[in-house]
């Protein structure tokens, strides 16, 4: 059953809780009470300032699934706190799985202390679910990617356009990589899954991909250093930082440059040049 009044509240005790530090946000000096303004949690949520205020004062249709997921991440809930959203809104909990997309409220608080670096937020199939905007300057919006197509190693054997990310020199590497990482994902979640699933579909539909999976190549997981194709600034070389979260079986990257390099000036501009890549 749904709660109007409960739901409600509930939002209010947890925008009072978050402060701006705590999404990334600066501090004024006119703030005078603590947590967040309705409007700043409707940016965070990507939505309307009021829709949401339509559903903190009990008024207009009840927040969709979709909403309730979009609101879970902008406020940081826990998956507790997710959960219980969904049942104030008359919603199903939505299944809890040892690999969820409901990025934990750790990374996203480390996220959004990144504001002028390029990083990102991966599951363990390689979709990505989070992006600062300089990441998006530098790799493009993955939020555009839907089906299959959200998972990189797919990307990356059917779309021929994807593979402008990267250097030409550097594709084969980029692809016994994302192959390799894919058979770890299909070992340990096993025939049935959505790693099965992009397997069966790529030996369907890439020459290159069934030679490279037949060859059973297991170490090339992970690439430490990145050359990047800029399409205004050219090659970049970054590092990449890694930090697990074996919870929930997701990854953030940070992307580096060496300072005083070429690369760390190009990172530099990325916010000049805006969050368009393509």
């Amino acid at each position: 059953m749904t709660d109007r009044a409960q739901l409600a509240d509930f939002l209010r005790t947890r925008r009072d809780a978050l402060q701006p530090e705590d999404v990334g946000l600066q501090r004024g000096p006119r703030r005078r009470t603590g947590g967040l303004r309705r409007e700043e949690v409707a940016a965070l949520c990507g939505m309307s300032a009021d829709y949401y205020a339509r559903i903190e004062q009990q008024r207009g249709p009840l927040p969709s699934e979709d909403m309730l997921a979009a609101i879970s991440r902008g406020m940081r809930l826990s998956l507790d706190e997710r959960d219980h959203l969904f049942r104030l809104a008359g919603h199903a909990t939505p299944r809890r799985t040892a690999h969820t997309d409901h990025v934990a409220p750790g990374l996203m608080r480390i996220l959004d202390r990144l504001t002028d670096t390029p990083a990102i937020v991966l599951n363990e199939l390689g979709e990505t679910l989070l992006q600062t905007r300089p990441a998006i300057a530098l790799l493009g919006d993955d939020s555009r990617w839907t089906g299959r197509s959200r998972v990189t190693v797919y990307r990356w054997f059917t779309d021929p356009e994807y593979r402008r990310v990267y250097p030409v020199e550097d594709h084969p590497l980029h692809g016994r990589v994302f192959t390799a990482q894919l058979r770890t994902a299909y070992v340990r979640d096993g025939r049935g899954s959505r790693a099965a699933e992009i397997v069966d579909a790529l030996l369907a539909v890439s020459d290159e991909f069934r030679e490279i999976w037949a060859a059973h190549d297991v170490t090339a997981t992970h690439l430490d250093a990145k050359r990047i194709m800029h399409p205004e600034l050219g090659v970049i070389e970054v590092h990449c930082q890694t930090l697990v979260d074996p919870g929930q079986s997701q990854t953030l990257l940070v992307f580096t440059a060496v300072p005083g390099s070429a690369s760390y000036e190009k990172l530099e501009l990325l916010s000049v040049l805006g969050d368009q890549r393509f």
